[in-house]
């Protein structure tokens, strides 16, 4: 039985690359580092800022945390609004209402970028809450935002679906004792999803919707 569904963001509902990887680029250019290719930013979108700057460029503490403050500058003024709703997602939510399923966000973007994003997408009446970072990290893992989901909209984890695109928001839920389905619409990958242990695999957002129906034996 699923009661709730918990949505992934970037990526997951929200094609949000193009605002993204210009917020890294931009970060990067003003710190005088090596610009990459575009495409090679995708690793980005789920984690941490702080966490993927340390791994994929090998920056120090320091450092990474000044990426993120240069990103930050960046993305609230102009990448916040180069994004779109992924196909499918309007659909999903309407449905999902119409069955009566709780439906919130948690993702690792900080609440505050959260909060604008989905208004502005039209999707604030389909959302019971919304969950996300806190600015000043000490809320960032997936796993942190799913707990303070569970508890805030008092949904229990075995009637809870975390919708994810990455292995994060597998790893989260699971740590949580959540389960979670991997869409293939986002930017990861079957493999990716099958490693992980992800208990479902869609290839899109509708796919969902299949997935709910059928756990509460309505397909």
């Amino acid at each position: 039985m699923i009661n709730s569904v918990f949505f992934d963001l970037d990526g997951t509902i929200s094609n949000s690359f193009e605002g993204i990887s210009n917020g890294i680029l931009y970060a990067l250019e003003k710190l005088g580092a090596p610009l990459p290719p575009r495409e090679s930013l995708a690793s980005f979108l789920g984690p941490p800022l702080f966490d993927e700057f340390k791994r994929v460029f090998g920056f120090d503490d320091d450092t990474a945390r000044e990426a993120v403050r240069l990103y930050r500058v960046y993305y609230p003024e102009k990448g916040i609004y180069e994004q779109t709703p992924i196909e499918g997602a309007l659909e999903l939510l309407k449905g999902l209402r119409a069955l009566g399923i709780k439906i919130c966000l948690a993702t690792s973007k900080p609440l505050a970028y959260a909060e604008k994003i989905i208004p502005m997408f039209g999707f604030s009446e389909y959302f019971g809450g919304i969950y996300g970072a806190s600015l000043d990290g000490k809320i960032s893992a997936k796993a942190d935002v799913i707990a303070l989901a569970l508890r805030e909209s008092a949904s229990l984890p075995e009637t809870t679906l975390m919708v994810g695109d990455r292995f994060y928001d597998v790893e989260g839920a699971h740590a949580c004792k959540v389960r979670c389905a991997g869409v293939l619409s986002g930017f990861g990958c079957r493999r990716e999803f099958e490693d992980c242990g992800a208990d479902f695999i869609a290839e899109n957002l509708l796919d969902v919707f299949q997935i709910v129906k059928e756990e509460n034996g309505l397909a």
